[in-house]
């Protein structure tokens, strides 16, 4: 038997050896729950692991066709560009100047990069890095942080949803890893940089460039590149024009993450952050004011390729010069501002309530003239105070102005205490101010014109437009009036009419009387018609010189009744006039037909070439989004389009119509351009509904006319020499700043006698020395009938 004594030493022994058998037994069974848990996550995991290769195994082959990608061809709109090759106008839904990924500037590159993937040429189109680091900034801040790679964003843009869910982001990456695949890493950037949306319609980097700064990509700095890389993210939120201080903030920070990369060095860093940026004025759509003749292009575009004319990328070059555009933009707009500064104040546009607090006055302003946006150089300004002598206004952009003295004048009726309260200028009225004076400029009060007008000039020696307003503002009136005008042309028209007369043995020294003239309702087949002269007086007997230069009516009749109203309405066919557009009337000779100012400058055209009638010819050539040319409009001679009239023909009527800017209704022409060889005619219709002027060098034919568009008076002493000459200097002076004056020489079948030029069969005896057909002219009206006449027209 064994000692009990000894035993019990050992059973102590052993509880000391092992005390957590019978000490911890809660221990020991975390440690089993633990174990089991951490089992039952493995197991989840591979479940989970299976599960998501499984879906992705049956998903990858359910995903989109990437061959839109692989063949990417992108909606590029219709750009219209000058001869010299600036933008005047695009067309489409998408704003797109699409550049290979070599021409893209590694600037621009860089600074996208920078910011929206920086290790995309390290990563197989998702960056796990990149995914790891948002998930764990996700987590330790309350802003998310994306982790879309390039390709994941180029996937989302071309085949997925915005929407932010498990599944889209699942089917982007795969997607990205499909398109990773299928194309090289520069063709994927370079897709990137062309198809992301970047605000203002504009799609990529190039034509947010144009859109932005007004300058090709090339040209672009690394302050400015940056500010563009921060577009994607948010295009409206970050928009330099109107969001500058949160786009500020943003493109200092990529400036950081180019220097941060090393793609800057620390010197060009802080030259990034120090520059200003200068972006482009008003984000105009058309800063050169080119928006009429860019319309008439892409109809002209349309009739061809349909639909197609908005995505494929075409560009097409018109004749037109941007310099010479904006040149007949400016002189047309500043002609009808000065006629509308002689006409009676309308009022303000409105009136708005303005708050008492200081505080609030600049926010009531903004949204006062939200409304009324600025129509270039009219400015809107909401009125804090008026006074006769002194009014201070509030412009768009929170500045104040003060108008004062000259500035006034305009609108005196409105500032006057017994003027009608529906025009009167007091706090809270929104008016238009204009800045003028040139070296000292001062703001003045005016208004928007209703008054139209249109500008349209030709190269005489080949057709090719070289200018085209067709109205003050496209904007507010899209109506063509240089194409779709059709107007009474006053006696612009009377030139055709004493062509004709030269074919007749008409000669420039051929005397005709100036004397009152009546026709009854039997002879006019209507009403009664007794026609005068502008100034209501007659001068008696001159030569058909003398009479042009001052535009006689009576002499213009006499005339077309001797020639032949059937003769003159044939003959003024071949300047390219329609027939029916001018009835065989007497009133033709005092352009009582119809006509655009187009039709004048072609009909004009034909004194100034020497007798060939060219079609106006607006489309140069065609490329398509490569370069490659489709179509390219042939050089045109004088050889290569008919003779309609004789070359001598042509050269005595612009001896004629030389004598008009020399000493006749368009003597300021010479006056002021200092140079002999400009040939031209005024014309103004009955009660000066339309003022016209159209003349030519021979280099350039440029017509003018200014009128209502629903026919009224421009005023009683309002005419074509005091409306639309002006306009017409004003754009031949830059037209003709460096050509070299050049008179026309004599062609064969003309001689000169004591002075005169004449054909050569009419220079002796022959021809009609003086018009003498009084006898067959009616009598004088009595006065009953007087009583009932039509006057048509006075000049």
């Amino acid at each position: 038997m064994s000692d009990p004594k000894k035993k019990t030493p050992q059973r102590a022994s052993s509880e000391s050896e092992h005390p957590s058998h019978t000490a911890h037994p809660a221990l020991s069974f975390l440690g089993r729950s633990l174990a089991w848990l951490l089992g039952l996550a493995v197991a989840g995991a591979t479940a989970v692991l299976i599960l998501v290769g499984l879906g992705l195994a049956m998903a990858y082959p359910n995903l989109p066709d990437i061959q839109g990608l692989t063949d990417y061809r992108p909606k590029l709109p219709l750009r219209v560009l000058s001869a010299e090759g600036t933008l005047l106008g695009e067309f489409g839904e998408e704003r797109r100047n699409y550049l290979p990924v070599q021409e893209i500037p590694k600037v621009m590159k860089d600074a996208v990069l920078a910011i929206e993937d920086a290790r995309f040429y390290q990563h197989g189109g998702v960056d796990y890095l990149g995914v790891i680091r948002a998930g764990l900034a996700n987590v330790s801040d309350s802003r998310s942080q994306g982790a879309s790679t390039i390709t994941m964003q180029v996937a989302r843009n071309f085949y997925l949803s915005s929407e932010k869910t498990f599944v889209r982001k699942i089917y982007e990456i795969l997607l990205a890893l499909k398109i990773e695949n299928a194309l090289p890493k520069d063709k994927i950037l370079e897709i990137y940089m062309n198809q992301i949306f970047l605000g203002h319609r504009a799609y990529g980097f190039a034509a947010a460039s144009e859109v932005y700064f007004g300058k090709q990509l090339k040209d672009i700095s690394i302050a400015e590149a940056a500010m563009l890389a921060g577009l994607p993210k948010a295009p409206s939120a970050y928009n330099p024009i109107s969001n500058p201080r949160r786009a500020t903030v943003r493109q200092r920070h990529i400036i950081d993450r180019m220097l941060e990369n090393g793609f800057i060095s620390e010197e060009q860093h802080l030259e990034a952050k120090a520059q200003k940026l200068r972006y482009r004025p008003q984000m105009s759509e058309n800063t050169t004011h080119a928006e009429y003749v860019a319309e008439l292009a892409r109809q002209m575009i349309f009739t061809q390729y349909g639909e197609d004319t908005y995505s494929r990328g075409l560009n097409v070059y018109l004749t037109v010069r941007a310099d010479e555009q904006m040149s007949a933009y400016r002189a047309l707009r500043r002609g009808i501002m000065d006629y509308e500064r002689r006409q009676v104040y309308r009022g303000p546009e409105a009136f708005v309530d303005l708050p008492a607090d200081p505080a609030d006055l600049d926010a009531r302003v903004a949204e006062a003239l939200s409304d009324h946006p600025a129509n270039d150089e009219l400015l809107p300004a909401v009125v804090l105070s008026a006074e006769p002598k002194k009014v201070v206004a509030a412009l768009q952009n929170g500045d104040s102005i003060e108008i004062t003295g000259e500035g006034l004048k305009p609108a005196t009726s409105g500032l006057s205490d017994k003027g009608n309260p529906k025009t009167r200028i007091r706090r809270g009225a929104v008016i238009r101010v204009l800045q003028t004076g040139g070296n000292k400029p001062f703001w003045t009060i005016t208004q928007l014109p209703e008054v139209e007008g249109a500008f349209v000039s030709l190269d005489p020696r080949n057709g090719n437009v070289r200018a085209m307003v067709g109205g003050f503002d496209y904007a507010k009136n899209k109506f063509n009036h240089v194409t779709q005008a059709w107007r009474q042309p006053g006696s612009a028209f009377k030139p055709f009419i004493y062509s004709a007369a030269l074919e007749k043995g008409f000669t420039p020294s051929t005397v005709v009387n100036d004397a009152p003239l009546f026709f009854d309702a039997s002879t006019t087949g209507s009403q009664p018609w007794e026609p005068k002269n502008y100034d209501g007086t007659f001068d008696g007997p001159m030569p058909l010189r003398k009479a042009l230069a001052k535009s006689k009516n009576m002499v213009s009749i006499r005339v077309l009744q001797s020639t032949g109203v059937h003769f003159a309405q044939d003959w003024v066919g071949r300047f390219g006039f329609e027939a029916e557009k001018h009835p065989a009337y007497l009133t033709m000779a005092l352009g009582a037909g119809s006509v655009t100012p187009m039709l004048m400058a072609q009909g004009y055209a034909v004194f100034a070439n020497g007798g060939h009638l060219f079609t106006p010819r607006l489309i140069a050539k065609l490329t398509d989004d490569k370069g490659r040319l489709l179509y390219e409009a042939p050089e045109l001679s004088a050889e290569d389009t008919p003779q309609v009239i004789e070359p001598r023909n042509a050269f005595l009527m612009s001896q004629l119509l030389q004598e008009v800017t020399r000493s006749g209704t368009a003597a300021r022409a010479q006056s002021t351009l200092k140079r002999p060889d400009l040939y031209g005619k005024t014309g103004t219709t009955n009660d000066s509904m339309d003022a016209w002027f159209a003349g030519y060098q021979r280099e350039v034919v440029a017509v003018v006319w200014i009128g209502y568009d629903q026919p009224r008076k421009l005023g009683s002493r309002e005419t074509g020499g005091g409306l639309s000459l002006p306009v017409w200097i004003e754009y031949m002076s830059y037209a003709l700043r460096n050509v070299p004056v050049a008179e026309y020489a004599a062609p064969e079948g003309v001689v000169q006698l004591n002075g005169e030029w004449y054909y050569d069969e009419y220079a002796g005896n022959e021809g009609v020395r003086s018009l003498n057909n009084e006898a067959s002219l009616p009598k004088e009206a009595s006065p009953e009938e007087k009583k009932s006449i039509l006057d048509l027209f006075k000049r």
